[in-house]
């Protein structure tokens, strides 16, 4: 997969977080996870952005960290978010949930890669 793959991978994966917000139940938990899942689930496409574009080897590492920290950070949302059935429609969940796992196991590796080249 190649970086442009891997942001329109990631940038797909944002628009399924709106998608799902936009039908979480406007009540206090679902007002609350939706801007933090929001939050999360787009930043990743954004930080993403920010990485191609680091300074150094060093700034470039840690930005793809802080992809990596916004992943897990949306995945322990959706499962929050799919315990407490604040959504419409579950397959939605499902997916969002199996390609955040997957884009975590990228990103780890991603990591991992570009510390060892340091």
């Amino acid at each position: 997969m190649n970086k442009f793959d891997l942001e329109d991978r990631l940038v797909e994966f944002s628009v399924l977080i709106i998608d799902i917000v936009n039908e979480i139940p406007n009540s206090k938990a679902g007002n609350h996870l939706s801007g933090q899942i929001v939050r999360s689930g787009t930043s990743v496409s954004l930080n993403y952005g920010e990485a191609q574009s680091g300074e150094s080897k060093k700034d470039f590492i840690h930005k793809m960290k802080i992809v990596l920290k916004e992943l897990r950070e949306t995945f322990v949302c959706l499962k929050i978010i799919h315990k407490t059935k604040l959504f419409k429609h579950e397959e939605k969940i499902v997916k969002a949930k199996k390609e955040n796992n997957e884009l975590i196991s990228i990103f780890v590796k991603s990591v991992a890669t570009a510390q060892n080249n340091n």
